[in-house]
This record gives structure tokens, C-alpha cells and sequence, in this order.
């Protein structure tokens, strides 16, 4: 998991299958199949890719109409970020719901036998089950497939939504806090309030090429709800680098150092904090780590001063600068006193943000532009 891996896969995705994507994107052909989608998310969730790039390199390669599907689907992932940031009720509401139904597993025998046979594959549902052991076995799914999925553990199955968010969460080697709990919120109606999305036997059918064909499935169940949706609240402000010499603190969702705006700050020595998702497959603590490895070695020989893992008194008596942490593990885990820099790009494109996507989809031919 480095940069020059994904620098690799995106320069491949654009030669080969970047023009197609539009068309193909929505078809899974399975863990052996060829891909229809640019499997770039595992570097875009760790920021050893940026948005900003990968968007800039798909419309210079493909030319803007041409990449105008691909730039979207990665303005989703800009889009869920801000939207979380600006109503973080929605992260908070899901820690405690996912532990009140953590209880519920360990007090209802019922309950716990259909959560251990949906997660083992073993629930005779078509389809389902090859995509909850692809899940265990690989740390991916095509993301047509994780819908059908987390629809069908929502409304044929009948379990809680946060213990399927924290499955993916857990396993998926691109598993984003922002991305997957408001996935998961989209698919039950939570977040588009009363519009789930169904997972149907003939769309199924359809997008697999026929490997899949489910029956059983509820197609007409109600969207869930809740007495009231996560308000919006401001932004919270970033801070500026201080002039001088500055302690970097690296972090999970933001591994480019080399593009950070430090101003006239001057990079004295470099930090590395890892943060997993809690309960995080090996699959993921390994490629957690590799990432962090990476970018501490490319830290180090850009800004020519020591970079190691954080230790007790890492930093001296440096003021401590860092990218900013959208909410999840790594902002959980940040020392206090930290200063906390924005990217331009998130600045931009978070206060568009707050409602639904088409608002800050009209916007990124101007968010591209700048």
C-alpha cells in the first residue's frame, strides 16, 4: 500500500479501462472477473492520492465529458466527508446505536445466530453469501455489490444497520468512517429520508451477468426511520501553520505530506500516528501500516529531517501541525493542541456539502477549475 503503487493503478485505470468506466461501472464480474471499477479508493481513503489529483489526471487523460462519471464518483467520496463533518450527530448517533445493538447480539440468541450466519455466508441467499465471504477472504466488494448487500442485511434479514456498517468497516481495505456510515444511512433511508435503495432480483441478475440470482428477496420493505435527522452544525475552523520550525504529525487519512499547506512553516521532524478502525481485519492493520510506512519514508526525504512512528515526547517543546482529520479513528486519536490544517480542496467543496450531492456536483467543473 504506497503511493507509486497508486500512482501505478491510476495511470493503468486511465490507459485501459478509464473510457469504458461510464458504461461498465455498475456490472460486477466478480473477484475474478476484469474490473469495470479503478480499485483507487484504497489510496484515496488514506490520501496517498488526493482527490484533487486523481480528478485532475482523469480529465486532462479522458478530457472532461469523458471523465465526468469517474470525477463523480470520487466527488462522493469529497461529499461524504463534508457532509459528516458538518453534521457529525450522524457519527456520534452510530457509535451508540452500534453499541446499544452489540448488547441486543449478546442478549437475544435469535438475533445473534442470523447476524453470525449472514457474516459467515451462510444465510442460502444467492449472492449474499459469496459477498459476505469475498468481504472476509479479500477486504473488497465491488460497490454495486455492497449495496445489494447492505440491503439485503437491512431488509430481508432484518438486522440493524450499524452492525453491518461496522462489518465493512472492519474489513474493507478501503473502509472510510464518512463514506461507509452514510452509505449505509443512504441504503436504509436515513439519509435521503424514506428513499432506500432495494436491492432487486432482476437488477441483481442483470449487473452480475447472470452469476446471481436471488430469490426471497424483500423488494417492497419500508425505508427506516428516525424521530429526528442529524442536524447540521458549523464547520468547524481550521488552523493556520505557525511560522518556524514545526513538529508534522501524520495520520491515516491524510498521507501526502508532500502537499500539505504549511506556509512558511519548516518541517524540524515528522510523526507517524496510526489509529485502525476499532476491531480492524489483519488485512487492514496491514495495509494501515504499510501506508503509514510509506508516507513516513517520503516525509523524511522531502523535508530532510527524521520521521518515525509517534513516541512519548516525539515532538520536543515543536509546536504540532497536522492535517486535518475528518471524524473517525485518527481525529479521535490526535493530541490535544494540535494544529489542524485544511486542504484547499476540502475547504471548498465541504460547505457545498450539507444537503444532498447534486449541489456540489453542479460545482465541480468550478471546483476543478481553481
Amino acid at each position: 500500500m504506497t503511493r507509486s503503487a497508486g500512482l501505478e493503478r491510476l495511470s493503468a485505470f486511465l490507459a485501459e479501462a478509464g473510457a469504458a468506466y461510464g458504461a461498465s461501472r455498475n456490472t460486477d464480474r466478480g473477484p475474478d472477473g476484469p474490473a469495470t471499477t479503478s480499485a483507487l479508493s484504497p489510496y484515496l481513503r488514506r490520501r496517498l492520492l488526493t482527490e484533487a489529483e486523481v480528478a485532475a489526471a482523469a480529465t486532462a487523460a479522458l478530457g472532461a465529458a469523458a471523465a465526468e462519471p469517474f470525477v463523480s464518483e470520487v466527488f462522493w467520496r469529497t461529499y461524504f466527508k463534508g457532509h459528516l463533518e458538518t453534521h457529525p450527530d450522524a457519527w456520534t448517533r452510530y457509535r451508540a446505536e452500534l453499541a446499544d445493538q452489540r448488547a441486543r447480539l449478546d442478549a437475544e440468541p435469535g438475533l445473534r445466530r442470523t447476524y453470525e450466519k449472514a457474516v459467515a455466508g451462510e444465510t442460502g441467499i444467492d449472492g449474499f453469501d459469496d459477498w459476505a465471504r469475498e468481504l472476509a477472504e479479500t477486504g473488497w466488494l465491488h460497490n454495486h455489490a455492497r449495496m445489494w448487500f447492505a440491503s439485503i442485511w437491512i431488509f430481508t434479514l432484518r438486522l440493524p444497520w450499524p452492525l453491518g456498517a461496522d462489518v465493512f468497516l472492519r474489513h474493507l481495505i478501503d473502509g472510510d468512517p464518512a463514506s461507509n456510515t452514510l452509505s449505509w444511512r443512504w441504503v436504509a433511508g436515513l439519509h435521503t429520508r424514506g428513499k432506500p435503495y432495494r436491492a432487486r432480483r432482476d437488477n441483481i441478475r442483470r449487473y452480475t451477468e447472470g452469476r446471481h440470482d436471488p430469490g426471497g428477496l424483500d423488494e417492497d420493505a419500508a425505508a427506516l426511520a428516525e424521530a429526528m435527522p442529524p442536524r447540521e452544525a458549523p464547520m468547524a475552523p481550521a488552523d493556520a501553520a505557525p511560522d518556524g520550525p514545526v513538529a508534522l504529525l501524520l495520520h491515516l487519512d491524510d498521507l501526502h505530506p508532500e502537499s500539505l499547506p504549511l506556509g512558511s512553516a519548516r518541517v524540524a521532524r515528522i510523526g507517524g500516528l496510526i489509529a485502525h478502525a476499532e476491531g480492524a481485519a489483519d488485512r487492514v492493520r496491514d495495509a494501515d501500516k504499510a501506508a503509514m510506512a510509506d508516507a513516513l519514508a517520503r516525509a523524511a526525504a522531502h523535508f530532510g529531517c527524521p520521521a518515525d512512528p509517534v513516541h512519548a515526547d516525539w515532538a520536543g517543546d515543536l509546536p504540532v501541525v497536522t492535517a486535518w482529520a475528518p471524524l473517525g479513528p485518527s481525529a479521535a486519536a490526535l493530541p490535544s493542541g494540535c494544529l489542524r490544517l485544511r486542504r484547499a480542496w476540502d475547504t471548498r467543496a465541504w460547505p457545498l456539502s450539507t444537503r444532498g450531492f447534486f449541489r456540489l456536483k453542479r460545482a465541480i467543473p468550478e471546483l476543478i477549475g481553481a
